[in-house]
Order: C-alpha cells, then sequence, then structure tokens
C-alpha cells in the first residue's frame, strides 16, 4: 500500500503541472537568451528604412512550453471560417503585424486553430486566447510561424 502511495505522490504534482493555466506575456514566448533583441516594449527591434522588411526569422520556441495550457493575449488576422465565426487565424502581439508592416520573428506569432468557431464580433480587438501551446513550425504565406494553439476559449482583455 505504502508503495502505491508513494507513486501517486509523484505523479500528482505533474498532474497539477499539466492543467495548470499559464498566463503569458509575448516575451514569455522567447528563450532568455534571444530577450536583448527585443525593445523596452517587448516588441521586436526593426528598421524602418527603406523598402519593406522581410520578416526575420532568427529566434526559437521555448520546447518546454509545449503542451502547456495557456492565456495569452493579442491581435487576430483571420485565416479560415465565414462571416460568423473563424476556426483559424493567427495572432500576434501588436496591430498591423503580418498586414502593415514585416512580420514578428516566428516566436511571436502563433497559429490558432479554433474547431468550434470564435465569433468574429469578439475579435476586432485584443482578446485572450487559451488553449493548448504546441512549439509547431508552420510556413504561411503571410509569415512563418514558431507556435501553434488548440484555442478552447476567448476572452475579453482585461490589463487590470
Amino acid at each position: 500500500m505504502k508503495k502505491w502511495i508513494l507513486i501517486f505522490a509523484c505523479w500528482l504534482p505533474m498532474f497539477s503541472q499539466a492543467t495548470e493555466l499559464l498566463t503569458l506575456d509575448w516575451i514569455d514566448l522567447v528563450p532568455e537568451k534571444e530577450r536583448a533583441q527585443f525593445n523596452q516594449q517587448q516588441m521586436p527591434v526593426m528598421s524602418h528604412d527603406g523598402d519593406a522588411a522581410p520578416q526575420s526569422v532568427l529566434g526559437s520556441v521555448r520546447e518546454e512550453l509545449n503542451g502547456s495550457q495557456v492565456k495569452i493575449p493579442g491581435f487576430v488576422i483571420p485565416l479560415e471560417g465565414n462571416e460568423n465565426t473563424l476556426t483559424e487565424f493567427l495572432l500576434v502581439p501588436y496591430f498591423g503585424a503580418c498586414i502593415h508592416v514585416p512580420p514578428p520573428p516566428p516566436n511571436q506569432i502563433i497559429y490558432v486553430k479554433f474547431p468550434q468557431g470564435a465569433p468574429v464580433q469578439e475579435l476586432w480587438d485584443v482578446v485572450y486566447l487559451i488553449g493548448t501551446l504546441k512549439t509547431q513550425s508552420i510556413n504561411h504565406e503571410l509569415a512563418q510561424v514558431g507556435y501553434m494553439l488548440e484555442g478552447t476559449r476567448i476572452e475579453a482583455y482585461d490589463d487590470m
């Protein structure tokens, strides 16, 4: 009996960590050693001189976040869906990323799959996305992406 209690006691902390919801900022997606590439507003350092700059593909993902339940704020760039709901979209840290300015590095873009469909009217402003984060490289015509999120919930953004 003591053996089973010991096994359960060792297993329980792993289970509780797996279901814990991590609230992330975008800089949390960047490995510690690469954070010098970002300014004080946690934005990638980029040049606005000359022609449109291509996406910087420098930067790696944090493998230890793979499989984590996360909550992260961001702006939505629609990819798949209809006039009422979106089922796939990019989540980015600032307005206009991938559309009006060069895309951020791959570790600052999340490809979101939201099978139940996210209501379009809730996605015009910054929102919180909740779901399972995966370290998965995706090449999309808009940008190279370093993370994928299986979305389960959307919440209104509240920075308080």
